[in-house]
């Protein structure tokens, strides 16, 4: 383990953190203005704006903690990063229908994360 991390694990972790605060900040909206957001029809995975609003909330929480822990370089929370943005991708295709600009901006990011932990991690272990 490295005192700090360099590299892929410092772009991922940076993603990470301002993925989180964008998370954090679309649940608190959909707390907040539950009416604001307009909602397709017929969608298979319909849960009320108030309850996407707290997953969101508290999923960003944990992919900004994850984000800052990253800064450290340790392998947990490579480990644990991989994990909470596949968690932060699969609730951001299921909020799709309720704001999807946002939703897919915030799976690329998830992509882009998972990506870097992973380059990161195969360079660390000396494969090329």
């Amino acid at each position: 383990m490295r005192p700090f991390a360099t590299g892929w694990t410092v772009f991922a972790a940076v993603l990470m953190f301002f993925g989180g605060v964008m998370a954090i900040l679309q649940g608190i909206t959909a707390i907040a203005k539950d009416d604001l957001i307009v909602v397709t029809r017929n969608y298979a995975y319909m849960l009320n704006l108030t309850s996407w609003g707290w997953i969101h909330l508290i999923l960003g929480f944990l992919i900004a903690l994850t984000g800052l822990a990253l800064f450290t370089g340790a392998v947990w929370a490579r480990i644990i990063g991989i994990a909470v943005a596949g968690l932060g991708m699969i609730a951001n295709f299921l909020w799709l229908p309720y704001y999807p600009f946002w939703a897919i901006l915030l799976i690329a990011i998830d992509i882009f994360i998972i990506w870097a932990l992973c380059a990161g991690m195969r360079k660390e272990l000396g494969e090329h």
